[in-house]
């Protein structure tokens, strides 16, 4: 066995572990899977065991595994679920979160704790809506109105993040970055009304002919669609998250006009390839990444995990409870911890951090750690807030 190819294998037997382990655990305290996952990236990496280190292998897989989820994320939102109301809150509730996050990172700055305001502010207003979307499956919540109100809330919050690191952390002055932004969003917006129309009958016929055969066409578009927008956004220097979320919104108006029944089955198979490999390898790297010992170094730097985690509640969590006042107190109080649930996002922001030399290894540490309990913690939390709430009254509940 070559170099690269046991540390893979390691990988993917721990990606195959964690449902089960998930599983079990769950009977006695709920765990979702990417928590699992991270923290047997943790156990073998560097910070613990030291079995596994990072290879070319292994950050290629990775980094798709990111792309995957992102583009997950764009497929599933429905626009006509989100108009109105609940993408009106989320705006609102995100661009407060941005102005508390920065107010909030500057005062950290000034106490010394870390050396970037922006990096801090933007990783405190991330929403893991790529994380949560497997839960709000799994219990039964995504088809519901709140669960079209967590998937406005995690648009906002993956979406506007990404759109801010591009302009912000490229490593560009602000204009430049202004205007890849916009040849970029022209690009999108064109496939888009290209992808409103109905297939081509001969491609028509041919996806739906291969939809259960070897040819995939389906299945190889999505890929060749998300492969393309990422190799688009790299190239114009922006943040490749953005080509791979703005793929999954294509994909899923491309594939609008076939029958209920077939959509379902390009859906699974995405998922099938997102969360059956590349995904969870996603989430293990980033487990081995996690540098233990540098969150470890000293008491300061451990007690800024307790700190962000508090952090996370008021920059997402209280605005999102502010901007939801028409809604049941607990049913509000569901959204605000849902909201504050970050993760993904939070591991990409402050890795750019480090490697440009404004953020700490231990700080970033703490706040990928925090997330990891956030992750954990707020979205078992808030969901049991919405079901006291659906059982005192269903029709209050879903206003």
């Amino acid at each position: 066995m070559s170099h690269d190819s046991a540390p893979f294998l390691i990988v993917l037997a721990l990606a195959f572990v964690a449902p089960p382990a998930a599983d079990l655990l769950g009977r006695r305290i709920p765990v979702p899977t990417v928590v699992l996952e991270l923290l047997l990236g943790v156990l073998v990496g560097p910070s613990v065991l030291d079995r596994v280190h990072e290879t070319t292998v292994l950050t290629f897989a990775a980094n798709f595994g990111l792309a995957f989820l992102m583009f997950l994320a764009g497929f599933e939102i429905d626009p006509s679920r989100l108009n109105g109301r609940p993408l009106r809150l989320a705006t609102l509730g995100w661009v407060v979160s941005l102005a508390v996050g920065l107010a909030v990172g500057l005062l950290l700055v000034w106490s010394g704790s870390t050396m970037s305001r922006l990096v801090v502010g933007l990783a405190l207003t991330t929403t893991a809506l790529g994380t949560l979307l497997p839960i709000l499956r799994d219990t039964g919540a995504l088809p519901t109105r709140f669960g079209a109100r967590v998937m406005a809330i995690g648009t906002l919050g993956e979406f506007g993040p990404i759109v801010a690191v591009s302009l912000l952390l490229s490593g560009r002055n602000a204009d430049a970055s202004a205007v890849a932004l916009a040849c970029f969003a022209a690009v999108t917006l064109v496939i888009l009304a290209f992808a409103r129309r109905p297939l081509p009958s001969a491609l028509d016929r041919v996806v739906r002919a291969t939809l259960h055969s070897s040819g995939q066409l389906a299945v190889r578009m999505a890929v060749l669609v998300l492969a393309a927008l990422v190799w688009a956004a790299d190239e114009l220097g922006l943040d490749a998250l953005l080509g791979a979320f703005a793929a999954g919104l294509i994909i899923r108006l491309l594939l609008s006009d076939m029958p209920a029944e077939s959509r379902e089955t390009v859906a699974a198979k995405l998922d099938a390839i997102g969360f059956g490999m590349f995904i969870p390898v996603f989430f293990v790297i980033s487990g081995v990444r996690f540098d233990g010992r540098a969150l470890f170094a000293d008491l300061g730097t451990v007690a800024l995990l307790p700190l962000f985690l508090a952090l996370f509640l008021l920059v997402r969590g209280v605005p999102t409870y502010v901007v939801e006042r028409g809604s049941p107190a607990a049913v509000r109080l569901g959204l605000a911890l849902i909201a504050s649930a970050g993760l993904p996002l939070i591991v990409v922001i402050t890795g750019i951090g480090v490697a440009e030399g404004e953020l700490r290894a231990g700080t970033a540490a703490a706040m990928v750690g925090a997330g990891m309990v956030s992750v954990l913690v707020f979205p078992l939390l808030g969901l049991r807030a919405y079901r006291r709430a659906r059982t005192a009254d269903p029709a209050m509940a879903e206003r």
